[in-house]
């Protein structure tokens, strides 16, 4: 999978991702910021992971995720502003130069999640 020029411009914005993870106890949300996501060219997300402990069993219980992000700044379908919604899969690394990488740019970061994704559907 490839990611539009459009949802690349929004990770280079200012804004808000929301992950949905689905666990024993039900959906789960954390957020984190358009600018922390790092996408690769094999459909991949990066996302350096602080706390997130719930998020981590519930990926561990059940991998699917759901995320959406947004920016008013680029443009959309029908006017300014776009968003996306991303189905795919999750894991959280530890270690590889993925990890290395996000923690050097995060000291603060205990992990990376990293998303395989799936489906991007703009929606908006």
């Amino acid at each position: 999978m490839s990611f539009s020029a459009a949802l690349l411009e929004v990770l280079k914005m200012d804004g808000v991702v929301a992950i949905a993870t689905l666990g024993p106890d039900g959906p789960h949300m954390v957020n984190t910021w358009n600018s922390y996501v790092h996408a690769d060219d094999d459909g991949r997300l990066f996302i350096p992971a602080g706390n997130y402990r719930k998020t981590e069993a519930n990926i561990t219980f059940n991998n699917q995720v759901l995320v959406t992000l947004g920016s008013s700044r680029v443009q959309g379908s029908h006017g300014p502003g776009t968003g996306f919604l991303l189905k795919g899969k999750a894991s959280f690394l530890t270690e590889g130069a993925e990890c290395d990488a996000m923690k050097s740019r995060f000291r603060w970061a205990r992990a990376v999640l990293c998303i395989t994704v799936d489906s991007a559907t703009q929606t908006i």
